[in-house]
């Protein structure tokens, strides 16, 4: 009985590492991350559109490469002033050296996916609860320690207000 191939991810990964070791990533690696890299200011006006990789120079040594930024008209002026941010960030990102020059090229900059709506910090209203459920609540997590307590309280509050909100709707 015939063996069966090896998979093919175990075959490809030597080739693979030796493409990215030589090439790298490209400006397709930079756009979905765009927004961490240089903020949310920077990113609604600018995206990443070229990379070209620096080449080797007459005494060996590899040259980094050259970013291209597609900047939204008025906004170039604002992007050449932070170009030393930018390239920071971006060798930041890549590995130091990948990129040392940035180019401008100004045209329409198509607009940002949204990001995730994030509940870090956020505050919202909890309605209060009537005597009856807010001492069943107290009852509820006396047993837990004193540390947890409040957590735990505040947690309850919070899903019984969520569901007399949705008993009202």
């Amino acid at each position: 009985m015939p063996r069966p191939a090896p998979p093919v991810g175990r075959s490809l990964a030597p080739f693979i590492k030796e493409l990215d070791e030589k090439f790298g990533r490209g400006a397709g690696a930079l756009e979905p991350r765009w927004r961490e890299i240089v903020g949310d200011q920077l990113a609604r006006v600018t995206r990443p559109q070229k990379l070209t990789r620096g080449r080797a120079g007459p005494d060996g040594k590899k040259t980094g490469g050259t970013l291209e930024l597609r900047v939204a008209g008025p906004a170039a002026l604002l992007v050449q002033h932070q170009s030393a941010d930018i390239l920071a960030r971006v060798n930041l990102f890549l590995g130091a050296g990948a990129v040392d020059k940035l180019r401008i090229a100004q045209g329409p900059v198509k607009p940002l996916p949204l990001a995730a709506a994030s509940t870090r910090g956020a505050r919202r209203r909890i309605d209060p609860l009537d005597a009856a459920a807010e001492a069943e609540l107290a009852r509820s997590v006396e047993a837990a320690p004193d540390a947890l307590k409040a957590a735990l309280a505040g947690l309850g509050r919070a899903v019984l207000s969520d569901e007399a909100k949705g008993r009202r709707r």
